[in-house]
Order: structure tokens, then sequence, then C-alpha cells
């Protein structure tokens, strides 16, 4: 499918600015399992250095996982009763276009929406 690609982008709301060095993981979902693809990290813009999918890009279901928790224990985030840990996002790819899943996160909630 040449031309789809799909991206994401990581913004910290408590801090107001990008979340660097978030561990994401992509993964194909296939009936009750899922495949995994690819792990990788956050740049210094919150976002990966390269597409998560590119000349792999496919139609299908995927689910990205946030590793939220250990970002924000990494940071030195004092919680006294944690409550997000790893935040997946299910989504269906169903054209061959950019797909741009962001997420903007703090340590109690997270919103998301395709971008573009």
């Amino acid at each position: 499918m040449a031309g789809g690609r799909l991206t994401t982008h990581v913004l910290d709301t408590m801090q107001g600015k990008p979340a660097r060095g978030m561990r994401l993981e992509l993964h194909f979902v296939h009936g009750d399992h899922t495949h995994h693809l690819l792990d990788s990290y956050t740049n210094e813009d919150g976002r990966v250095d390269r597409p998560l999918l590119d000349e792999d890009f496919q139609q299908g279901e995927f689910e990205i996982r946030f590793h939220v928790g250990q970002y924000f224990e990494r940071l030195g985030v004092e919680i006294e009763t944690p409550f997000l840990d790893v935040v997946p996002i299910r989504f269906t790819i169903s054209e061959d276009r950019h797909y741009h899943v962001p997420l903007l996160v703090s340590p109690f909630a997270y919103s998301t929406y395709r971008g573009s």
C-alpha cells in the first residue's frame, strides 16, 4: 500500500511539553491476540524518529501501547496512588493514508484523536 504511514506524538499535559523518552509498542491485532511489530521511544519532540508503519503499511486493526507509568516514574513524579501504567490505544486503519495517533497524557488522565 504505497503512500500510507502511521505516526504518533506524545504530549505530557502535566508539564506542558512533549513526552521525551516514553516507551511505546506497536501491535497488529489479529482476532483475540496480537502480533508485536516494534518497540520504540519518543524523542525530544515527543515523536518517534521514523513512522511506526511506512514501507510495511497495511490496513487492519492496530494497538499502540504507551508506557505512561514508567515514563512518569522515570521523571521522579511522586504519586501517592499510581493510576495509569500502560495505555493501549486500539484503532483501525482502513485507508491508504497518513494516520497520526497522538496521546495527551498526565499521571491521571489521557486523551487521543485521529490527527493529521
